[in-house]
């Protein structure tokens, strides 16, 4: 059976239109909310991958990987703050960046340790280690008690409670506030 030309033609513009609406319309959050179906694509699937460098070099360097539940798995940091990219005061739970260190025996005392973190699309920042306290920045795995799709800065988001401590109401801070996190180096410093 054939059809005709102009049908054909109109057949073919609703169906493009059809999934330019799915692609560019589905999930789309505001970015002061986190959406119910803004969840990792798949449970297990890798959301940060850690790489501890051995001695400056890829030698001996080790590399984990961890899943929303290997991260669910440390004791759930959670505080409320505002934010300067958010509307009104927003609530994250995660885990600690000074418990998730500590993983890796690695401390705010350790000497001679630098943290690379690193987003999905490339944007890097160096995160002194003198941040991993207790009662700093934590790696936010829900936002308003909803994960975090890429949209709504997540998966994982590195955050600290600016309310709580005015020292990290700073340009500083604020650019090693780092969403879309899926990457931390723990490399040594040069001398």
């Amino acid at each position: 059976m054939m059809i005709g030309g102009k049908k054909l033609l109109s057949l073919a513009f609703s169906g493009a239109l059809a999934a330019l609406v799915g692609l560019f319309g589905a999930g789309t959050a505001l970015a002061g909310t986190a959406t119910e179906d803004a969840a990792p694509a798949h449970q297990g699937e890798v959301l940060l991958t850690v790489l501890i460098e051995g001695d400056g070099s890829r030698d001996g360097a080790r590399e984990e990987h961890l899943t929303l539940q290997d991260l669910q798995a440390f004791t759930a940091e959670h505080f409320e703050t505002s934010t300067i990219w958010t509307t009104g005061t927003q609530s994250f739970t995660g885990v600690s960046l000074a418990d998730l260190l500590a993983h890796f025996d690695v401390t705010a005392q350790t000497a001679g340790v630098t943290i690379e973190a690193r987003a999905v699309n490339d944007y890097m920042v160096e995160v002194p280690l003198s941040d991993a306290v207790a009662g700093g920045p934590i790696v936010a795995y829900l936002r308003n008690g909803k994960t975090m799709s890429l949209r709504g800065k997540g998966p994982l988001w590195l955050i600290y409670p600016y309310d709580q401590n005015l020292s990290y109401r700073t340009e500083a801070v604020y650019s090693r506030s780092i969403w879309q996190l899926s990457h931390l180096t723990l490399g040594q410093k040069s001398e």
